[in-house]
């Protein structure tokens, strides 16, 4: 890295080339820095983000200048997003098929984006969401004038920035919702630079056009102060009021959708493997992991084998946004899918493997990366200050605000002329995703007293490589963290997912022993497993697989896909359609 900066100094024509928006990581890997160092860099700035948050070009022209480098101005590197899945320049033009646009629609909140969409798609969402606010992200496609349009609906334009920094250039056309009540709003602001950034067309929808005090002339003169100027007033830019409830304006808006694209030229290969992005994910309590992929180019197909980052897995069913079951998807065309072994990030790229062994030799390379920029107590007294004072870094919650003192007074105590506990923040509550966060700009670990992770801050800090030690007394927290000083400190275990299975039938062995007929829905259920069991999604027991069976034979593992017989340790009160999920014990 030395050397690359002191070129850079030496050299005033020492340019990257960035695109709009770029993630965290990515930016770092072009300066060939740590990318917790560019995180530190960012938080000395005033700006909190992890490694796999989304800055502008802006913010990551001012870090580049940070590290010795200059970053291109837009107008000479491009504004072009940089795309790793749709890119035809090397397709054999015989090979290449017009495709479905694919249709982003951003704006403030209440400004009838919602409503737009269930009357494009002609069923009733908002009624199902709290306060009328889209709760997820979703892709569907309909079809107009016999052509299809398919629509991306995203809770944020973080979700929407987010994609595009992973490199994929999701987005054909972006609608921008405006209510002619409100007008233009700081989201409003927002989207539109969203939409700069992306470089793709943009057509704005004024809404609520039906209400009494719709002033379509007040919309339009703020546009024109953000330098959006529509055909009315003499620009370019497409505007098209609507109303959401009467339907009204719906169909000059899809015909303006198609003429857009059709002037695009939108084309893809649907004759190769097929590659996307991830644009939502979650686990389902009958399913497993279900994850929600757009096909940019090639055919995906029921069998494949997906690798997206830290996972992969088998399609073992694949359905389309009806909820009907399908065999392939072309091109622009959204799916759910059944069989990946984790639950995938929104504004991941999928591709396809070739066998099960290449794919997991994909993940564990990205997983190996992850561990190798990990923060571990048991390795953090190998970062030496000033003088080699052994220093441990922390982030500390405890359950109650009157913990704090006794907390913080222990720590201190452990103070000496050669190691120190830093104590970055402490604070009474749960573990939140702004501690990790917070942890990842500053190489620290995550100290919980009585205090668990909180929403999604265990899933970020297993994504962040950030440690989370939780402790209910107070002599072992400070015990670990004086062994942590001393470099003594022993690694911790804990319980690794391993699969999934639902209970089909229950099954009278002996009196007492009732043994669970069991169907693996994901992943593996293995002899030397922890089961625990799921009853109407509240676990009700954890231990021990006493035995493990298909048919009649004893076996190590029962697969994915298939059925068996399964005993636990201490528990007999199996029901039918109990969900047990399998966990390993490994090291942290």
């Amino acid at each position: 890295m030395s050397s690359q900066i002191d070129q850079a100094e030496n050299d005033e024509d020492a340019v990257i080339d960035l695109p709009a928006a770029i993630m965290v990581s990515d930016l770092a890997d072009q300066l060939d820095v740590g990318a917790v160092e560019v995180v530190k860099a960012l938080m000395r700035g005033g700006y909190m983000f992890s490694v796999n948050d989304v800055i502008e070009h802006e913010i990551a022209s001012v870090v580049c200048q940070l590290f010795g480098f200059q970053a291109a101005s837009l107008s000479k590197s491009g504004t072009e997003t940089n795309s790793i899945v749709i890119d035809n320049k090397d397709e054999d033009p015989k090979q290449l098929a017009t495709r479905p646009p694919i249709v982003t629609i951003l704006g403030h909140v209440d400004h009838g984006k919602t409503t737009l969409l269930d009357s494009i798609r002609k069923t009733n969402v908002v009624d199902g969401e709290s306060g009328g606010i889209t709760q997820h992200i979703a892709a569907y496609q309909i079809k107009h004038n016999d052509s299809r349009i398919t629509f991306l609906d995203t809770p944020g334009h973080e979700a929407f920035t987010a994609m595009r920094a992973r490199g994929a250039q999701v987005t054909d056309i972006a609608i921008l919702v405006v209510a002619s009540d409100d007008g233009v709003m700081p989201q409003t602001i927002e989207a539109i630079d969203h939409v700069r950034a992306a470089n793709v067309p943009l057509i704005v929808a004024v809404t609520k056009k039906d209400l009494p005090n719709a002033d379509l002339d007040k919309v339009y003169r703020e546009l024109s102060e953000r330098d959006l100027l529509i055909e009315d007033w003499g620009g370019e830019i497409i505007s098209i009021p609507v109303s959401g409830i009467t339907g009204d304006g719906v169909p000059e808006l899809l015909e303006n959708i198609q003429l857009v694209a059709e002037i695009s030229e939108l084309k893809a290969n649907p004759h190769r493997t097929a590659q996307g992005v991830v644009v939502e994910a979650r686990k389902d309590k009958s399913k497993g992991n279900i994850a929600t992929l757009l096909v940019q180019t090639g055919t995906l197909n029921q069998g494949d084998i997906l690798v997206i980052r830290n996972t992969y897995g088998k399609i073992r069913a694949m359905f389309d946004d009806q909820g009907d079951r399908i065999k392939s998807a072309n091109p622009s065309t959204p799916v759910e899918v059944m069989g990946l072994h984790d639950i995938p990030e929104a504004g991941s790229i999928f591709t396809i493997a070739e066998n099960d062994k290449f794919a997991k030799e994909m993940v564990d390379k990205y997983e190996r990366q992850i561990r190798a920029e990990a923060t571990k107590l048991q390795d953090a007294h190998t970062r030496n200050m000033p003088g080699d004072l052994r220093q441990v870094d922390l982030i500390i919650k405890t359950d109650v605000q009157g913990t704090i003192e006794p907390v913080k007074v222990a720590l201190e105590n452990l103070n000496s002329d050669d190691c120190r506990v830093n104590v970055i923040h402490i604070a009474s509550g749960g573990i939140t995703e702004r501690d990790v966060l917070l942890a990842v700009a500053s190489d620290a670990v995550v100290i919980g007293f009585r205090s668990p992770p909180e929403g999604g801050a265990a899933s970020l800090a297993k994504q962040e490589g950030v440690e989370i030690r939780e402790y209910d007394v107070i002599y072992h927290l400070i015990e670990d963290v004086s062994k942590a000083l001393e470099g003594l400190l022993e690694p911790t275990y804990g319980d690794v997912y391993v699969g999934r299975a639902s209970v089909r039938a229950v099954f009278n062995v002996g009196r007492r022993v009732k043994v669970a007929g069991i169907f693996v829905s994901d992943g593996k259920i293995s002899r030397d497993s922890r089961i625990r069991v799921l009853r109407g999604g509240s676990e009700i027991f954890m231990g021990s697989v006493s035995s493990l069976k298909h048919f009649k034979d004893d076996v190590r593992e029962v697969a994915n896909g298939f059925e068996g017989g399964l005993s636990v340790d201490g528990f007999s009160d199996f029901e039918e359609d109990d969900v047990l999920e399998a966990y390993n014990t490994e090291t942290l």
